[in-house]
């Protein structure tokens, strides 16, 4: 599998096993990804949407299997109250730098690593701008970055202005941005040209799922003809040529493998021209 490399230091498998709505399958799902051929995993610690602990479980399965922690890029989130049921994975009541590291905490714990990947803010806290609490937030996750128990930072669900703000302004700027990428927005155009000089890693989620108008288009599947695959590889290789990390939460061992073939696949330029302005 192809790997990013904007940090010499920590490179990235080009395609990434997300692990929301798995429940009580994460960890089945997981250990399938792994063996399909994934080496990047996606989690957070937010028992609403994710299973922390039974990724934990499905690496500890993993490396007992041969496959080592070393080998495998793992990612998890904080997410902030606003994000949480009840079921918090720290004092809801303290401040929120006490919250992050006893979220972190328990993220290792529950992943059963003394480190991890990448850790991701799960979204601002506030809808426009960032807030006093947006920076506490960060100033938190720079500290863990800067302890290495982190090999990245990063933020999740971030609007441009946002972005652009907190690169302009943050000590440790981000390096990894993951959103819900809609067609309809030019896939996310103006976070991606963020990204892009700012050297961030782009993540892009939901790239089926929120473009199912797309996937149908004849456009779509005559591009899928011609080289031979579906309508949903078709858009992952698009993303990767466009220099985005695509996530997939496939639940089918067979679109596992077909999605990692994209690698294979190579799209000519009107191709990505025409998928780029397709819903635009």
């Amino acid at each position: 599998m192809n790997q990013f490399t904007a940090d010499p230091h920590v490179k990235i498998p080009s395609f990434m096993y997300g692990t929301a709505w798995k429940k009580d399958a994460t960890a089945y799902l997981v250990q399938l990804a792994v063996s399909s051929g994934f080496r990047a995993i996606d989690t957070a610690n937010q028992l609403i949407h994710y299973n922390e602990a039974l990724v934990g479980e499905a690496l500890l399965a993993l490396a007992n299997k041969g496959i080592n922690r070393e080998t495998l890029f793992l990612q998890t989130k904080f997410t902030s109250v606003g994000g949480q049921d009840h079921r918090t994975p720290y004092d809801a009541s303290a401040d929120i730098t006490t919250q992050v590291g006893q979220s972190f905490e328990s993220s290792l714990k529950h992943l059963q690593t003394d480190y991890v990947d990448s850790y991701v803010l799960h979204g601002p806290y506030s809808r426009a701008g960032l807030g006093a609490e947006d920076w506490e937030v960060w100033a938190a996750m720079e500290e863990i970055y800067k302890s290495g128990r982190t090999k990245r930072i990063g933020i999740s669900n971030v609007s441009a202005g946002q972005l652009q703000q907190l690169c302009e302004k943050a000590d440790v700027k981000p390096m990894v941005v993951q959103n819900r990428c809609y067609a309809v927005l030019g896939w996310d155009k103006v976070v991606r040209e963020i990204c892009q000089a700012n050297g961030i890693i782009y993540q892009g989620f939901s790239l089926l799922t929120a473009n199912r108008d797309v996937l149908v288009q004849p456009e779509i599947g005559g591009i899928a003809k011609r080289v031979g695959t579906g309508p949903a590889q078709v858009i992952f290789r698009f993303a990767m040529q466009i220099g985005m990390l695509p996530l997939t939460g496939t639940t089918s061992e067979q679109h596992m493998k077909e999605d990692l073939q994209v690698d294979s696949v190579e799209l000519t330029p009107e191709e990505v021209r025409l998928i780029e302005m397709i819903a635009v």
